[in-house]
């Protein structure tokens, strides 16, 4: 295929995108770059970071995309444009799973697609180590100089004084990279989710400042992942060579819409009502995989990990005269009737949720899981940011968190290795972003 040439107009609305992460630890005592912040006490661990293997990181990312996937099936339809990363939601549910026993822990395997217990396994740990080096400099095709930046962060927020399992805090420790912060949300819940706000939008560079609505005083435990990615192609775009081109929204009707173009050797692959092909970034370990289907609507019934294994496995290098629009898009919510619905119900029900792994002090249930994600592309590459809150709260609490998706487009950023999923989602119109 690669003698042939491949023209490919990304006019109508798109599937696909890979790009892979670095798992930074989330806690001062196992190395987070920056301090705790004041008024926030530390949990510590004696437990030392465990050792990775490329087996478990491996199994890690097939369960992140199966899980991504189904996730995707349930919000995607219907709607506009869509970004989110079954990395940080997957990793901050895994860290409850952790303390999750019987039933309600069943079910969190299930859906996250991980053996009974494997969330207290390594391996998260092991795909962070497998993706470590993937931040760095490298050269791009033109011999510059490129720097890529690319890491996730852990960070458990816990009630200051309440008893939590010495054996959970050193699964956060050695498999997670992350102490266990102390706040005080009984007293000060608004300073608290101040606190953990303030911690987000310092790992996402301020692409994120704000996560939270409210907390409560019910609350006792919010888990924080946050992932933070800027890459240049490795074959960037020529800025004059954007023009206005017409874009078909999935109703029939165009929009006018900046649009990128360039050929040149790329991964490339076609199947029965779709094309795909890769875009690099420098480094050549992360890429973005873009698909093109002839019926969205249609593509997305059907479309699942295996299916997208198929598409990313059948690319191979051709001659690609490639035309994007530019694109940037952001989501936000509460993906708290999604996660029922895909399985794990008693999760969140303060009857019979059992999150006793965690402590004995009260009863915990999920009263929220709120994720934001947000992502940009141009003719130099591309930056993206997501991060996914966790909120439990003792037996007495408030009803749950509720944000309304107003954008929900296809693609994911997905390491080529590994193939872990970090973000997934759609555009169907690139001017509403």
């Amino acid at each position: 295929m690669s003698g042939a040439s491949h023209l490919i107009r990304a006019n109508r609305p798109l599937a696909g995108t890979r790009i892979g992460v670095l798992l930074l630890a989330g806690g001062v005592v196992w190395g987070c770059a920056s301090p705790v912040a004041a008024g926030i006490g530390l949990a510590t661990s004696s437990a030392s970071r465990a050792p990775g293997s490329l087996q478990e990181a491996g199994t890690a990312a097939t369960a992140i995309d199966a899980f991504g996937l189904d996730l995707y099936g349930k919000v995607a339809p219907g709607k506009g444009n869509l970004v989110f990363s079954p990395a940080s939601i997957a990793i901050a549910l895994a860290m409850a799973d952790a303390g999750a026993r019987g039933e309600t822990a069943s079910q969190m395997d299930t859906v996250l697609h991980v053996g009974s217990g494997a969330a207290s396994g390594n391996g998260f740990g092991s795909l962070d180590e497998a993706l470590a080096a993937l931040s760095g400099s490298f050269r791009d095709a033109s011999g510059v100089e490129r720097e890529v930046a690319l890491r996730i962060a852990n960070a458990p927020f816990g009630q200051r004084g309440m008893h939590i399992e010495q054996a959970y805090l050193d699964t956060l420790a050695s498999r997670y990279g992350a102490g266990l912060r102390l706040v005080d949300y009984r007293n000060d819940a608004d300073g608290a989710c101040r606190l953990i706000d303030d911690w987000v939008s310092e790992q996402t560079e301020n692409r994120i400042p704000k996560l939270l609505d409210r907390l409560d005083a019910s609350t006792r435990l919010v888990l924080v992942n946050a992932i933070y990615l800027k890459a240049p192609w490795q074959e960037p775009f020529s800025k004059e060579a954007t023009v206005d081109t017409h874009f078909m929204r999935l109703d029939g009707t165009t929009v006018s819409v900046p649009t990128m173009s360039g050929a040149a050797e790329r991964p490339y692959a076609a199947g029965d009502g779709w094309k795909a092909v890769e875009l690099p970034y420098v480094g050549g370990s992360l890429a973005m995989t873009i698909v093109l289907p002839d019926d969205m609507a249609a593509f997305d019934k059907r479309l699942d990990a295996a299916g997208f294994a198929a598409i990313t496995s059948a690319l191979k290098p051709a001659m690609v005269d490639l035309s994007l629009p530019r694109f940037k898009t952001e989501t936000k919510t509460d993906l708290m009737n999604v996660l029922a619905a895909l399985g794990m119900p008693l999760a969140m029900d303060s009857d019979r949720a059992d999150f006793s792994g965690i402590t004995s002090d009260e009863r915990l249930f999920i009263t929220g899981v709120v994720h934001q994600a947000n992502i940009a592309v141009d003719e130099d590459g591309t930056e993206a940011s997501a991060a996914t809150a966790v909120v439990m709260a003792a037996a007495t609490a408030a009803p749950a968190l509720s944000v309304r998706v107003d954008r929900p487009f296809l693609f994911a950023l997905r390491d080529t290795r590994t193939g872990a999923i970090l973000f997934l989602g759609r555009i169907v119109d690139p001017s509403a972003g």
